[in-house]
């Protein structure tokens, strides 16, 4: 079994397990809207992912994985866009089933997106065209910009549990980075990104992450809505 795949079932295994938990959550009953969610994001991420591995941005050493491919992704790297956002979504509202009404005010939310949306325009005029910190940060700016559009209640939520899904985001990154291990399982070409590294992580990951995951905790709490879903509040 490749270090690859055993990372992604160790992040899936535990919240799929809890799924099934009847007396709290519940959360295999919001299966609907997650994985849907999940699939939708996905594709647009795997599509971003064909794309740069094919123009050389980052690849992935055939020592960590299995040696099976799809449409040039190893086949983790595909689990990886189920796996990962899953883990990371259940967090986020195991995290809200026992603290409710934990958000930020509106007012701070605001400042916050403002402020890191123009951090990310300085970023992104500087680093400009190096193509990962150029489209990272682009969605990024877009996905701030459409939050301050529609005063999602989803955001002074999400930054908070961010930051705790960021704590194992880190560390399943780290080990694929390189940390704690002889070599990169995932590799970047440092000529297309800020080449400033978190332990052994391109700074960009976080940014990346977030892209990949608050667009589909939108989309579920949209499904939830649309399929009659009860679940936390908002707001």
């Amino acid at each position: 079994m490749s270090l690859y795949l055993i990372l992604n079932i160790a992040s899936f295994i535990v919240p799929f397990a809890y799924s099934f938990e009847k007396t709290r959550m519940h959360y295999i009953k919001w299966w609907k809207a997650v994985f849907l969610s999940i699939f939708i994001v996905g594709i647009f991420f795997i599509f971003w992912d064909i794309i740069f591995t094919q123009q050389g941005i980052w690849g992935f050493n055939p020592d960590y994985h299995l040696g099976l491919n799809l449409w040039g992704l190893p086949i983790e790297e595909i689990l990886f866009f189920i796996c990962i956002p899953y883990a990371s979504i259940f967090t986020h509202y195991a995290f809200l089933y026992f603290f409710e009404n934990t958000k930020l005010s509106d007012k701070l939310t605001k400042y916050i997106s403002i402020g890191l949306m123009l951090i990310a325009i300085l970023v992104l005029l500087y680093a400009f065209p190096k193509k990962y910190t150029t489209v990272t940060f682009s969605v990024f700016i877009l996905l701030m910009a459409f939050s301050l559009w529609k005063k999602s209640p989803v955001l002074p939520q999400f930054f908070i549990t961010f930051s705790i899904i960021l704590i194992p985001f880190f560390l399943v990154n780290g080990i694929l980075t390189g940390s704690f291990i002889e070599n990169e399982v995932v590799w970047y070409n440092n000529d297309e990104n800020l080449n400033i590294r978190l332990f052994t992580i391109p700074v960009e990951d976080a940014v990346y992450a977030f892209n990949m995951l608050y667009p589909a905790i939108l989309l579920i709490e949209f499904f939830k809505k649309k399929f009659n879903i009860k679940t936390v509040a908002l707001g």
